[in-house]
């Protein structure tokens, strides 16, 4: 990796990783969502998300945060938009 440099996703993602990779048009609904704009207005919200980007161990930091009903609604709602549930699956009502 070119110290300073750009960098792509593609620097850091292995194979395995790959199918985990958001397409970078599911990403964009992300930021049309008026559901998660709602939710980042949480002041609470906004500093823990600060607090993960910020982290040198993230992975235990996001473990303690799937504790809290905030943090795991707006993860929820984030996977709602990037992988919607299965029409087929949902229940009528």
């Amino acid at each position: 990796l070119p110290a300073g440099g750009p960098w792509s996703v593609e620097d850091i993602l292995t194979e395995d990783d790959e199918q985990d990779r958001v397409p970078l048009q599911k990403l964009k609904l992300l930021g049309e969502s008026e559901e998660l704009r709602g939710l980042l207005l949480n002041p609470h919200l906004r500093q823990l998300l600060l607090t993960v980007d910020q982290a040198q161990d993230k992975s235990s930091l996001m473990k303690k945060y799937m504790q809290e009903p905030l943090f795991v609604e707006f993860a929820d709602c984030c996977l709602r938009i990037v992988e919607p549930p299965e029409k087929e699956n949902i229940l009528p009502e």
